[in-house]
């Protein structure tokens, strides 16, 4: 399962050049590779490629999107969204492991999991560029709704097949059932 997480923070280096310029934050496959990470691998793992992911980019390696990477990234106006993708990996995990690994679950997963992602990055917006509120949403989550709901379903349908056709495969375990409290 570690090699799994290495192997899904390097497919989030690869997604996050795939990019759409804008002014701010640009519109990556960054997102796109948490929530099928979490759908894929859970809440445990999904957080710790993420973490992986962070680290990677954190010492300098170019995996951000537009290949940035260093501790400026992270402590300037984009780093909420990435330390964010921690939390998203975790809580989308979290809710399939609690429910039930289907789309509809998934779907539901996957736009927590987007609102979470915008949450964390709109707040250092903010705070790094000294914005009030309203700006800080028009900046930081106005722009990504729809293309962020557009990934939460690709995450979920393409993940929940992905899931499916590995634990057929028997290279991933499907967690057993919680019971109900």
């Amino acid at each position: 399962m570690l090699i799994i997480a290495g192997m899904f923070a390097a497919l989030t280096a690869v997604l996050s050049q795939l990019v759409i310029p804008l002014p701010l934050v640009p519109i990556s496959g960054q997102t796109l590779a948490v929530g099928l990470t979490a759908t894929i691998i859970g809440s445990r793992y999904g957080a710790l490629s993420m973490i992986c992911y962070t680290l990677l980019g954190a010492v300098g390696l170019p995996v951000f999107a537009e290949a940035k990477a260093g501790l400026q990234v992270l402590v300037g106006p984009t780093g909420g969204y990435i330390f964010g993708f921690i939390l998203t990996a975790l809580i989308t995990g979290l809710i399939l492991e609690k429910t039930a690994f289907n789309l509809k679950m998934a779907l539901i997963a996957n736009i927590v999991g987007m609102l979470i992602t915008l949450a964390c990055g709109t707040v250092q917006i903010k705070f790094v560029l000294g914005l009030d509120w309203p700006a800080a949403f028009a900046a930081g989550i106005y722009p990504f709704i729809v293309v962020g709901l557009i990934k939460a379903f690709l995450a979920s349908w393409i993940g929940i097949t992905v899931r499916k056709r590995l634990i057929q495969a028997k290279l991933l375990q499907d967690p057993p059932k919680q019971p109900a409290a």
